[in-house]
């Protein structure tokens, strides 16, 4: 029997959003998959050096709130500093491993990580901003990869 492949496509650079790539790649790697993921568009922060990545209630009415809080005051200067702090703090008290650990428990795992070179020439980024580790490709790229494998997500 072959071994199992385990395809993702990352588009967002969020906090709430860096998590689920690299703990499902990290776990099918574990598992003995072959992983690959390939960020895109604003996925490519999850490959940042130093990520400065945020988290917001707007937009996301499933975040739970220590205490109800209208949309007009989420919107307010500050709030997603603020929420990105208290998510921070709540997974550090719960012991939630950092992204970047995550991610370098992905590369320790042999995870390849594809960064869309056509969104890293969009917005201008420099390959000195990202990881080392990493390859850059295009779409064909992933579809060389996802094409065999036996599950592909969109996260």
């Amino acid at each position: 029997m072959s071994e199992k492949k385990l395809a993702i496509i990352a588009t967002k650079g969020t906090l709430d959003w860096a998590y689920p790539p690299f703990i499902l790649a990290s776990t099918a790697a574990a598992l003995g998959y072959q992983v690959q993921v390939f960020f895109t568009f604003y996925g490519l922060q999850l490959l940042k050096k130093k990520p400065d990545l945020q988290v917001t209630s707007l937009g996301n009415p499933g975040m739970p709130m220590p205490m109800p809080m209208p949309v007009l005051l989420q919107a307010l200067p500050g709030m997603q500093g603020m929420m990105t702090s208290m998510m921070k703090k709540k997974m550090k008290s719960k012991g939630v491993a950092s992204v970047e650990e995550l991610r370098e428990m992905c590369l320790e795992a042999e995870v390849k990580m594809v960064a869309c070179q056509m969104t890293v020439d969009l917005f201008d980024m420099s390959r000195d901003d990202f990881i080392d580790g990493i390859d850059y490709g295009g779409a064909a790229t992933f579809f060389e990869f996802a094409g065999d494998s036996d599950i592909c997500l969109y996260v």
